[in-house]
């Protein structure tokens, strides 16, 4: 079976020689826009329609000479890898809308970011771009152009302009820059491709955020997990950036937010009891452009909604704590880590029995920090609260 990429100007974009393996075969496969191309076409055409694992299965079983359309570069977040896979197929590649754009741009496109938003969701994606210099996105009718600006205006990314081409190599082909506010006001063909490129420096963040910077409940200013406290928190935690994290009691999000900057092509989940502290939450996360699913609820429940974890946060238990843990550690993927961080000795002994009882060794830090505080033209150290945190994994990992 062969399987050969097409442009959107059909026939065109095809050598000849390929145009003779097509006219040759005795089934074409392929979306009906590239069945289209070929009226004339005097074998069996299989229009390709949900799913590809039914597809897959039908052409175990076909005796028939082959041929399967699909756009662009089908190894280029096409349909090629996945049936590279499951059949033996040969497949000859043609220029992708994302080579043609960059082209039309006169840009060079090995340093760019690519990453796509074709049939999936956009949750993710803020932190997934956020700083890049160059960034190629693959669209679709739902998150097209102008939803993609909008949700980047939500998070502030202004420095950003759109170079935006549709129905590439076609006659109906539109290149053109626009700016945010412009590109969430048009209109644009189904068919297009979306590049953004940096114009300006945009605000920037250490891992180690300072606290005045999160929105917090008022007049109870100081609920959030302390600078120092987090960064070594962060740390014990181990992440990756591929990482799925859950954060448990994430109050203002600040742990979930750094988190989601360390884990930035991962997942991140969080939880929290308190209403009020979840709108802070989400103002924190379109400040510091981060984008992870947040629910309102007191854990463990809610957590059958999140993707099991590399890695857990607890920043409180909410007298929960064997049912808690016990899912935590079930569920916590090989090589992970759950990092819980202990107010008072109760919490800490009792923490420690059930991480015994579940089979995981722990390693706990006793964070007694202060902070220098300026006394007319002098300085003395304030003390924070003294912190446990407890770290532990399963054993003989």
């Amino acid at each position: 079976m062969k399987v050969i990429g097409i442009g959107d100007n059909g026939k065109e974009s095809l050598l000849p020689l390929y145009q003779k393996w097509i006219e040759e075969s005795e089934l074409l496969v392929g979306g009906e826009r590239h069945l289209g191309f070929f009226p004339e076409y005097r074998g069996e055409k299989l229009a390709i329609k949900g799913g590809l694992a039914g597809l897959v299965e039908r052409l175990h079983k076909e005796s028939k000479k082959t041929v399967i359309l699909a756009s662009g570069d089908p190894l280029f977040y096409g349909i090629g890898g996945y049936l590279s896979k499951k059949l033996k197929v040969e497949i000859y590649p043609n220029l992708s809308s994302l080579q043609l754009a960059f082209a039309r741009m006169g840009e060079s496109w090995q340093d760019a970011y690519f990453t796509s938003v074709h049939g999936k969701s956009m949750k993710g994606l803020a932190q997934r771009i956020d700083g890049k210099d160059k960034i190629a996105l693959l669209t679709d009718t739902e998150n097209n152009p102008n939803a993609i600006a909008n949700y980047m205006l939500s998070f502030g990314m202004t420095e950003y302009r759109a170079f935006i081409g549709e129905n590439l190599n076609s006659e109906r082909e539109r290149v053109g820059w626009y700016s945010l506010s412009e590109m969430a006001d048009q209109r644009f063909s189904d068919l297009n491709v979306v590049i953004l490129k940096k114009e300006k420096d945009g605000p920037y963040w250490p891992i180690g955020i300072e606290d005045e910077e999160f929105s917090q409940r008022k007049p109870d200013k100081g609920l959030i997990t302390k600078r120092e406290i987090r960064v070594l928190s962060l740390g014990n935690l181990n992440l990756k950036p591929e990482s799925i994290v859950w954060d448990i009691g994430a109050c203002t999000g600040s742990i979930a937010i750094e988190a989601a900057r360390i884990a930035r092509y991962g997942e991140v989940y969080a939880i929290e009891k308190n209403e009020r502290d979840i709108q802070n939450c989400y103002e924190n996360m379109h400040k510091f452009r981060t984008d992870f699913m947040v629910i309102h609820g007191k854990a463990p429940a809610g957590l059958e909604r999140f993707a099991d974890p590399d890695a857990v946060f607890i920043g409180g238990t909410g007298g929960e704590m064997r049912e808690l843990l016990h899912i935590c550690c079930s569920r916590l993927k090989v090589g992970g880590r759950i990092v819980l961080n202990a107010a008072t000795m109760e919490t800490l002994n009792e923490a420690a029995r059930v991480f015994e009882m579940e089979g995981f060794e722990t390693q706990i830090t006793l964070a007694q920090l202060s902070r220098s505080k300026s006394i007319l033209n002098m300085k003395r150290f304030e003390a924070l609260n003294p912190v446990f945190i407890i770290t532990a994994r399963r054993r003989h990992e």
